[in-house]
């Protein structure tokens, strides 16, 4: 594993690196919070292409997941499916864990090579309005298994597991018992990352968490309206996305 003592601490980014990343960060909890997922898809390849060390933003990512999944389930908690999150874990939690190890162990490049090509595939897929199939029998288990190994080694798995959750939740509980499933997953993510000694930012994190709680106020206030025009926004998202990770896989080639 590479050694994260010399990753440049966030005071010592520049100006204009220091806007980029508050930008990026509202954007986040904008989209987290609007949609209930793909805060970190649609924020950490452009992180990404700021300061390419993926170990530095995934933990901030992460405690920032923690705890607006917390905020937001304070008062509802009792909205949550507890079925169908303990009958998925199962297939989510193992693919987890490995996925975890995989950041830990991968070469940097390799790492950030897979985070820009799964948001690739995901942002051509919303782009042209491809919905992926979930529902029961093992296509579905398979879709959380991939769901639960890209959420460990980049926080980038909520497609495939959203795809399953939106066919056995009902609609009015579909993101609060996403919110459940996050807070879960990051528990899991952050203690693994500490026991194997990662560097989890706290600094950052503390810096960071308010700008992307701006983020998280308006996704909240704007979630019913993304909602009604659910296509539209995907695929101005999807291009978005793919733009970012051709350039960000362009930029890994020179």
């Amino acid at each position: 594993m590479e050694s994260l003592s010399g990753l440049t601490p966030l005071f010592e980014f520049s100006v204009i690196d220091l806007g980029l990343i508050i930008l990026i960060f509202v954007w986040s909890g904008f989209v987290r919070s609007g949609l209930g997922f793909g805060g970190a898809a649609l924020s950490l390849p452009l992180l990404l292409i700021v300061y390419d060390k993926p170990l530095f933003w995934l933990p901030i990512i992460g405690a920032q997941l923690l705890l607006f999944s917390a905020i937001t389930l304070r008062t509802r908690i009792t909205n949550v499916d507890w079925i169908v999150l303990r009958n998925t874990s199962v297939y989510i939690l193992p693919a987890k864990l490995a996925g975890v190890l995989g950041l830990i162990s991968l070469p940097t490049l390799w790492l950030v090579s897979l985070i820009y090509t799964i948001t690739l595939i995901y942002g051509l897929l919303w782009v042209f309005n491809v919905k992926i199939r979930g529902g029961n029998g093992w296509v579905a288990n398979l879709l959380l298994i991939i769901g639960g190994y890209f959420s460990g080694t980049s926080l980038t798995g909520a497609p495939p597991i959203v795809a399953v959750f939106t066919q056995r939740v009902k609609a009015s509980q579909l993101r609060d018992t996403l919110f459940g499933l996050w807070f879960i997953l990051v528990t899991i993510k952050l203690v693994t990352l500490a026991l194997f000694e990662v560097n989890l930012q706290f600094v950052s994190t503390l810096i960071l968490t308010p700008v992307a709680f701006i983020g998280h106020v308006l996704g909240m206030k704007a979630h019913k309206t993304m909602l009604n025009n659910d296509e539209l926004f995907r695929r101005v998202l999807g291009g978005a996305l793919t733009g970012i990770c051709l350039l960000g896989l362009g930029s890994l080639a020179h």
